[in-house]
């Protein structure tokens, strides 16, 4: 796509509050994943702004309220200028889940459709979007006290023992996944613990169970690790500058070692140990240390799981840059098929 289509988007009167008029595009929705601190947001901003959209977040931590800073929430300033969905939802002592994601973003999908306006999802919640592309996962709602559990003995003890034990439960279920896929691994022995029964009992989610009135435009967005990762480290010590531990303080008045996601949260869980430690110097270097590695970890498993997820194409930011990314998904936007 030649750039000066841009151009002709952003000469349009009010460009972000344009019509859909194309009957192959009405139903079109963009779904921009990544890692952490690969620019999704400022993407899609821009792209709200030329096509005329409606940002809906699949951040599973981003429906907290006060949880701004270590969540990297789009400025108060940019919610203003676009319209901001699934962002301050929830309050601390209120729970959210991926059925409860689904149900939402598929109905506001609809809703700014409606309006004509075009529907943007973003987010790095693996779990989340796959829910949406697909159908809710089958099985009981997530507890968050049997995860926290699971997720412990995970950091505790390591992937293989809770990969022998879900397998001496349920080998049928076991032989079908990867003996490193922590997240079907925690959820199969959440399932069974909920509930008694062996995942394999439950009926399968497939592609039939995807919404029909939907034609979903997916994108993974990311950097090589070596620079990612130094951008990580970067958005870690931004956050520390920005007043992090100040918001942590103050959410753990609000309750926030009772909602057990949020308090596992990446960033806030490490903040948290260092807040209960006597804060020595190296409490304070222990705590950024484990703070940035648990984010590159994070963005570790993101690729895994978008490399699973086969209706994402993946763009390389330090080849093409954020120019080249933005044009390539407006002309897939623009496309007939």
């Amino acid at each position: 796509m030649r750039s000066d289509l841009i151009d002709e988007y952003a000469h349009q009167p009010n460009p972000s509050r344009q019509k859909i008029d194309s009957p192959t595009q009405s139903n079109r929705v963009i779904v921009i994943a990544g890692p952490t601190a690969t620019g999704k947001t400022r993407l899609s901003l821009e792209l709200a702004r030329i096509l005329g959209g409606e940002i809906i977040s699949a951040d599973s931590v981003q429906v907290y309220r006060g949880m701004d800073i270590g969540t990297a929430k789009a400025a108060p300033e940019e919610r203003m200028e676009i319209p901001h969905h699934l962002i301050d939802v929830c309050d601390l002592s209120e729970s959210f889940n991926v059925v409860q994601f689904y149900e939402r973003a598929t109905e506001i999908c609809r809703e700014v459709q409606s309006r004509g306006h075009i529907p943007i999802v973003v987010g790095g919640t693996g779990f989340y979007l796959h829910a949406l592309l697909y159908g809710p996962p089958q099985g009981p709602p997530a507890s968050q006290e049997v995860r926290a559990k699971l997720e412990e003995d995970l950091e505790k003890y390591g992937v293989e023992p809770l990969y022998e034990k879900l397998c001496n439960l349920d080998p049928d279920y076991g032989s079908t996944i990867n003996q490193r896929d922590r997240h079907k691994i925690i959820r199969a022995l959440e399932i069974m613990t909920l509930t008694g029964k062996r995942v394999s009992d439950f009926p399968k989610n497939s592609i039939p169970n995807r919404p029909k009135d939907f034609d979903f435009r997916c994108w993974f967005i990311y950097f090589p690790k070596e620079i990612l990762f130094s951008r990580i480290e970067m958005r870690c010590d931004e956050m520390m500058s920005q007043g992090f531990i100040e918001e942590v303080e103050e959410l753990l008045d609000r309750g926030l070692q009772e909602n057990l996601s949020a308090s596992q949260a990446i960033g806030y869980r490490q903040c948290i140990e260092f807040l209960s430690s006597p804060k020595s110097d190296e409490d304070w270097e222990h705590f950024v240390w484990e703070f940035k590695k648990a984010s590159r970890r994070y963005a570790k498993r993101q690729f895994t799981w978008f490399r699973r997820e086969p209706l994402f194409r993946w763009v390389d930011l330090d080849i093409h840059g954020y120019q080249k990314a933005l044009e390539m998904i407006l002309q897939d936007y623009e496309s007939r098929y």
